[in-house]
This record gives C-alpha cells, sequence and structure tokens, in this order.
C-alpha cells in the first residue's frame, strides 16, 4: 500500500519548518514485513516529511543493529527525533492521523532545544535525577491524544532522564493488553502510576513526581 498525504497538508508542514532554527535528525528503526507490517508506509512517511526541509536527515538502522541495540529499540518501526540535542523523544508505530501533528511539532521543539511550557515547570523537570520512562498509548482517531503525547515529549526534551515513548496502541496489542490500555490517551509512567486522558501539565508533572 503507498501512502498518500494531502499536497495541502505538505505545503502546511513545509511553511512551519521553515521556522527550525538547529537540524533534527530522525533515526528511523525498521524490521522485516513479518515484524512490522507499516515499516514500508513509516519509511514513506518519513521521507515525505524530510524532503520538505533541508535542516531534516534521517538515519535508517534495522533490528539487530548496533544503533537499535544502542536505542534500545525492542518494537518496529520506530522513530527517535534528535534536534538541537539528542533527545528521547520516540514513537513506536506509524504516525498517521492525529500523530502526524504531534511529530511535526516534535521536530520543531526538538530544533529548537525549548518546549512550550510554564517556567515554572521546566524547572522542576530539570531538578529530576533518577529516570523516568513514559509511555503514551494512542490511536490515529483519538482527538485528545495528542495532548497528552506533546506533554510526554517536552518533557524529555527539559530533562535527559526521561524517556518518552507513543506508541500506537493497535499495532501494538500485546503491550496494550500487558497495560490494561482500554481507552486512549492511556500513559503509564516507570510501570507503576497509570492515568487515562489528557491531564494538563502539571498534574501530568505530579503524576511523574508520584511515580518517583
Amino acid at each position: 500500500m503507498s501512502l498518500r498525504i494531502d499536497p495541502e497538508v505538505i505545503e502546511q508542514v513545509r511553511e512551519i519548518f521553515k521556522r527550525l532554527e538547529s537540524p533534527v535528525t530522525l533515526n528511523l528503526f525498521l524490521a522485516k514485513e513479518s515484524r512490522c507490517p507499516y515499516c514500508k508506509e513509516t519509511e514513506e512517511l518519513i521521507s515525505i516529511v524530510s524532503q520538505t526541509s533541508d535542516k531534516i536527515n534521517v538515519r535508517k538502522y534495522y533490528e539487530g543493529s548496533d544503533e537499535a541495540k544502542a536505542f534500545n529499540i525492542d518494537k518496529y518501526p520506530a522513530i527517535v527525533v534528535h534536534g538541537k540535542e539528542k533527545y528521547n523523544i520516540r514513537y513506536f508505530g506509524i504516525p498517521v492521523g492525529y500523530e502526524f501533528g504531534v511529530l511535526i511539532e516534535d521536530i520543531l521543539h526538538a530544533s529548537r532545544g525549548k518546549p512550550d511550557l510554564p517556567d515554572d515547570i521546566v524547572e522542576k523537570l530539570k531538578e529530576i535525577d533518577k529516570p523516568v520512562h513514559i509511555q503514551v498509548f494512542m490511536t490515529p482517531t483519538c482527538p485528545y491524544c495528542p495532548y497528552a503525547a506533546r506533554v510526554a515529549h517536552m518533557f524529555a526534551i527539559v530533562n535527559k532522564n526521561i524517556v518518552a515513548d507513543v506508541i500506537e496502541a493497535m499495532e501494538f496489542p500485546e503491550l496494550a493488553e500487558k497495560y490494561s490500555v482500554r481507552a486512549v490517551p492511556k500513559i503509564v509512567i516507570n510501570d507503576k502510576v497509570s492515568f487515562e486522558g489528557a491531564m494538563p501539565e502539571r498534574e501530568f508533572l505530579e503524576k511523574v513526581l508520584e511515580a518517583l
């Protein structure tokens, strides 16, 4: 199946990316089709996105590679977004539907190295000195999911102790079952704290601190 994106959307993305500052690298991790039904389409999508700005670079890696091990990639397809610095902004699954908008905003934030968060939240995030693993389960048709995904990824930009994964729930049903994903967005932090819904930034931060 060939992926098609509306030309008007591509032009909108091109305009947004005129605001990019530092170069952005999209690290794309792929596997065999039998283990990754959407790898081909994800590769096409990332190629289309990369063509909208000369500041976007793509690096492709494959299952079993040293890079996949170094990045601790265990699901495919996967995308890790690096910008002004090497951030732990990660996607598992093809970012289409509402998820596509999250990817575009993440590229912009990673390029600037500065998320759209209040100063007091940024200061509290910077104080975190222990590993935090945030998993945001979402689906392409969920209109409330992008907010949760954006907040998690902005937290990861502020503090590299935070690894923020956005996971397409329908592509990874076993993982969704493990975490009892019955509604999205479903957020799981350090396998200790979980909640559903697009929680405001301050309440989201409190959940992160609770997990620590």
